[in-house]
């Protein structure tokens, strides 16, 4: 090659470098994507992402109702795996992406990176991403008691999603289960029956619960004998029929059922749904960079919207004040700087911060319910009696409430705020805290409160179907208090008495934090 063909050849090299990455938002109807990128791949993650929940909620067939996509799902997207586990902090050593539902927010943490994407049998993010999502859909439609390893073994069926040019495949194998299908310790399908989740369970059970949940449920869905007799399992659990015996009812001998999971998983080939990409529905997508405040605090409001206590958001706060200071006018910083500050215990700077978002955009929601938690925060704080200083704390959620009725922390710190103040709640309270948990079952603290909040109105039928799902939850404490208050009432207590039994409080209900 000569000088000049050289030369030329440098300069094409260099104008054909890639575009440089930086931080993007992606929004969509049910997503918001953070992500370091070009803005083509962040874009290309959320359609793709909308794409998944258009393809579940056709396979479900999930209808469509006025406030779908008022519970967004705010996605982080990492570097990799030890980033996502820094996040998640103590005991996630085996952690490749989490989720929470909130009704402050649900958030999903996931590496842009995992592994090998050319080892077939590797955990790739995508499966992580899309079977923590899948959680939040059967979450957000599904009002009822789901067994653990059903629980757990429908995302995984729903996960391994194959989007191809013109058709996804749904019901794909699950590869990177693969050695703990063949190698790991088999969880026997009467153990999955019997699996009580409030009950610790070692590694290698914890894995053989996804895998083998994954197999028999994959077992279940695809033949549509098998369907009919998983759907009169989960309605005899739901009865309240126990584990084994409500298995036993709709699939018969338990060892029979056994043996033919294990020829299953033997098959040389697996059947999966093919369908058309027509059939879902066309991403709408809209990307923007992050402003160069948003860019400085980006890594810090992650740890921040993690979840964090007094103690361990001190030193979030303090890497956040100087950048809060160098960006005034900027709202989003101002907004997520206040919500830094009230986790700290500061109050007067989440309420000047509140101030300066709210002066540059008198609609923030955002910032009106920052600054209703520092009204509330105060009068709690001061043990305030008057009942004027906690209507002037309302009206922020008020104001809140009125810009978006969907608002879900909106609705449930009003509802929290009688609880705080020590008196009963009204009835457009109770309203609120049963509107919130309409549009986030998700989270579980604000279930719990709603159920509670049943119990203290005595209307036990109401609370025993709110209860139900938490008492199967696949991530339910080792007490188990919802299952201990489904069994107070069936001895005949009233909702109050069986509060009183779990030495429950029935006379307040507060659900802040």
């Amino acid at each position: 090659m000569n000088r000049l063909k050289l030369a030329a050849w440098l300069v094409a090299m260099c104008c054909a470098q890639p575009a440089a990455a930086e931080w993007f938002e992606a929004t969509s109807k049910h997503f918001i994507v953070y992500a370091n990128g070009t803005a083509d791949s962040v874009q290309k993650r959320a359609e793709r992402l909308e794409q998944f929940d258009s393809l579940v909620r056709y396979y479900n067939s999930i209808p469509a109702n006025e406030s779908d996509g008022s519970n967004k799902l705010t996605v982080y997207v990492v570097a990799n795996d030890a980033a996502v586990r820094r996040l998640f902090g103590q005991g996630g050593k085996n952690v490749a992406g989490f989720y929470q539902g909130r009704a402050s927010g649900s958030v999903a943490f996931t590496p842009a990176q995992g592994g090998d994407p050319n080892d077939v049998n590797a955990l790739q993010p995508q499966i992580v991403l899309f079977h923590e999502y899948a959680h939040h859909l059967m979450l957000g439609n599904f009002a009822v008691a789901l067994p653990a390893w059903y629980a757990e073994g429908y995302p995984e069926f729903l996960s391994t999603a194959r989007f191809e040019k013109d058709v996804v495949w749904l019901g794909a194998p699950a590869q990177h289960r693969a050695y703990d299908l063949l190698l790991g310790n088999e969880l026997t399908a009467e153990q999955l029956f019997a699996l009580d989740p409030s009950k610790k369970m070692r590694d290698g059970q914890v894995a053989s619960l996804y895998a083998r949940g994954w197999l028999l449920t994959h077992y279940l869905m695809i033949d549509p004998k098998r369907f009919a007799q998983l759907n009169a399992y989960l309605a005899a659990i739901n009865d309240g029929k126990p584990g084994v015996e409500a298995a036993r009812a709709a699939f018969g001998d338990l060892d029979v059922l056994n043996r033919a999971l294990s020829s299953y998983l033997h098959k040389s080939t697996m059947s999966a749904y093919k369908i058309p990409l027509t059939r879902l529905t066309t991403p709408v997508v809209t990307v923007r960079p992050l402003s160069a405040g948003e860019r400085e605090m980006i890594t810090l409001r992650m740890r921040s919207d993690r979840g964090v206590d007094r103690e361990t958001a001190q030193p979030i706060l303090a890497a956040a004040l100087p950048i809060a200071d160098r960006y005034p006018k900027d709202a989003m910083v101002q907004g997520w700087f206040a919500e830094m500050a009230l986790d700290a215990g500061r109050n007067d700077l989440a309420d000047a911060a509140a101030d300066r978002a709210l002066a540059i955009d008198a609609k923030s929601s955002q910032a009106l319910v920052y600054k209703a938690q520092v009204h509330l925060r105060r009068a709690r704080e001061a043990k305030v009696t008057d009942p004027q200083v906690w209507r002037e704390a309302r009206s922020w959620l008020l104001r809140a409430n009125k810009l978006d009725t969907n608002d879900a922390y909106a609705l449930t710190l009003f509802y929290s705020s009688f609880g705080m103040a020590g008196t009963p709640a009204t009835d457009n309270a109770k309203a609120a805290l049963r509107r919130a948990h309409e549009l986030v079952p998700q989270d579980e603290g604000l279930a719990y409160a709603y159920a509670t909040q049943l119990l203290v109105d005595d209307k036990r039928d109401e609370a025993r179907a709110a209860l139900r799902p938490l008492a199967y939850s696949a991530h339910s404490n080792p007490d188990n208090a919802a299952a201990r208050l489904i069994a107070a009432l069936a001895t005949g207590k009233t909702g109050p008495q069986a509060l009183a039994s779990l030495g429950g409080n029935a006379a307040k209900v507060t659900i802040e934090n």
